[in-house]
This record gives C-alpha cells, sequence and structure tokens, in this order.
C-alpha cells in the first residue's frame, strides 16, 4: 500500500496532526516569543571588511566605546572571509563614531540605520499587511467556494502554515524582519494555491469517486510541494556557504522551508481530511 493510499485509508485520526503541531507552534511562540530585526526594532548594521585579526570581542568593545553604546546590544559575526557584520540595537548609531572606531582594524564596506519613530511605523505596517492579506484571502476562498466547511477547510490550512512558520521562527533564533514578513506573505499565497487545487479537484469535479479525484490532486500537490522545498533548501546552501552575508535572502529561504513543510500537513492531512469528510456526509 503506497503512502496516499495509507493517508486515504485512515484519514480521520491524521486531521489531528496538524492541530497538535499548531498547538505546539503556539506554545513555542508564547514561551519564547519573537526577535525583531533591526529593520523592525531599530538600530544600525554595518558590514566591515576585516585589514588586520581582531575577535569579535574586540569589534564589540572597540565599536562600544566609539558609540556610547553599552556593549550588551552591540553583536558582531565574522565569515570566512574576514567579513564582519556588527549589529547595534536600539538608537541609531553615528557612521563617523563606528568608523572612527573601527579605523586601522577594518574599513566599512556598508552601513544602514534604522530610527525608532520609522522601525515603530513599520512594526505597525507589518501587522497591517499580515492581516489584510489573511482577511482578504479568506474573503476570496468564501467567494470562490460558497460552502462553508471547505472554505474554512483552506483557511484553516492557511492559518496552520503561518502559526508553524512563526513558531519555526522563534524556534531557530529566526527575526521577524521585513524579509521575513514578506516570505509569510508568499507563504499565504502558496498555501491557498495547493489548497484550493485540492478543494477544486475534490469538490466541484464530478468524474471518478472522491478517492480518486483526491489521488490525483495529491499527485500534483506533492510535485509542486517538493520543487518548492527543493528550490528553497538549495537557496539556503548556496547563502549559507557561498552568501553568508546575504541575511535577507536566508531569512526568506528558512522560513519558505518550514512553512511549506507545514502546509504539506496542513494541506493533505487536515484539509483533505476535513473535506472528505464533508463530502461523504452529503453523499
Amino acid at each position: 500500500m503506497s503512502m496516499i493510499d495509507k493517508i486515504l485509508d485512515s484519514y480521520k485520526p491524521l486531521i489531528i496532526i496538524p492541530v497538535i503541531i499548531t498547538l505546539l507552534a503556539l506554545g513555542v511562540i508564547l514561551s519564547g516569543g519573537l526577535k525583531e530585526g533591526i529593520d523592525l526594532k531599530g538600530g544600525s548594521i554595518a558590514v566591515l571588511q576585516l585589514t588586520e585579526p581582531v575577535s569579535n570581542e574586540q569589534l564589540v568593545s572597540m565599536v562600544s566605546n566609539s558609540t556610547g553604546v553599552p556593549a550588551d546590544l552591540i553583536t558582531s559575526t565574522t565569515t570566512g572571509n574576514n567579513q564582519s557584520t556588527v549589529q547595534i540595537t536600539g538608537s541609531a548609531a553615528d557612521v563617523v563614531e563606528v568608523a572612527s572606531a573601527i579605523n586601522g582594524v577594518a574599513t566599512l564596506q556598508s552601513y544602514n540605520s534604522v530610527g525608532p519613530l520609522l522601525s515603530k511605523q513599520s512594526v505597525t505596517q507589518v501587522y497591517y499587511a499580515l492581516a489584510f492579506a489573511f482577511l482578504f484571502m479568506s474573503i476570496t476562498v468564501f467567494i470562490i467556494f460558497r460552502h462553508i466547511v471547505p472554505s474554512i477547510a483552506v483557511i484553516l490550512a492557511a492559518l496552520c502554515d503561518i502559526i508553524i512558520a512563526i513558531g519555526g521562527m522563534s524556534l531557530f533564533g529566526i527575526p521577524l524582519s521585513l524579509a521575513s514578513v514578506g516570505a509569510l506573505l508568499m507563504l499565504i499565497g502558496y498555501s491557498v494555491d495547493t489548497d484550493i487545487l485540492l478543494t477544486t479537484r475534490v469538490l466541484k469535479r464530478r468524474e471518478g469517486t472522491i478517492i480518486e479525484r483526491a489521488k490525483d490532486a495529491m499527485g500534483t500537490g506533492f510535485t509542486m510541494a517538493a520543487a518548492a522545498i527543493g528550490s528553497m533548501v538549495a537557496l539556503y546552501l548556496v547563502v549559507l556557504f557561498l552568501m553568508p552575508n546575504a541575511e535577507i535572502l536566508d531569512q526568506i529561504a528558512a522560513v519558505l522551508i518550514i512553512g511549506l513543510v507545514a502546509d504539506v500537513l496542513a494541506t493533505w492531512l487536515m484539509n483533505l481530511g476535513i473535506l472528505r469528510w464533508y463530502m461523504e456526509g452529503h453523499r
């Protein structure tokens, strides 16, 4: 018996699996919280090219002494190509002071700072973007299917994807930033794609049995999922080994990998189970 046959044969108990994972993700979010990136909480990021051997602790001490920012608000990470990224949390530091602090041991490659007022506005806009994206997605789903149970199943699957992705961000220390929020918005769209594929083939097609229609949708859906997850894993590995300073790509790939795996569970265990339960009850 294939994996698809096993899923279809015992679909009711499998509905609870994504629900349990979602509740665990909620627990992780509530207990561990979610870090915010510099672009949302304010601060500065400086990318340095080291000209002399210097440790991360020494860089933190030098920047702290020059800018007056407490050392516990400064972090430094160094990659294998003698590049170091210094992050200063809180108020934006003066670029002249940072350049003066590293004079003689490094050169300033790039510098970006975000003030506290702009960061507060960014956080507000992020929450509005996620809320409106989810709201309009839900309205669109109800308009397309016009059946309460299948529509709610699609929305619940998308909600599980987002919660599990955010839980993964909290667990693995991925900050909430403009990049990761963009990944979450993309995840909403992808989740709805797979759920609409499933619901359209099972609910609106008339040829074949419910199981045959579900198998047809699963074949296409698993191919989509494998391609999407594979491409994001490839992107993550490329960034990890070849472009370690490309934090935006790193965050997008990591969030999408977590969310896409969650989408496989939410779509093909929970959404399919609810949809099949509904269809068999309305024969």
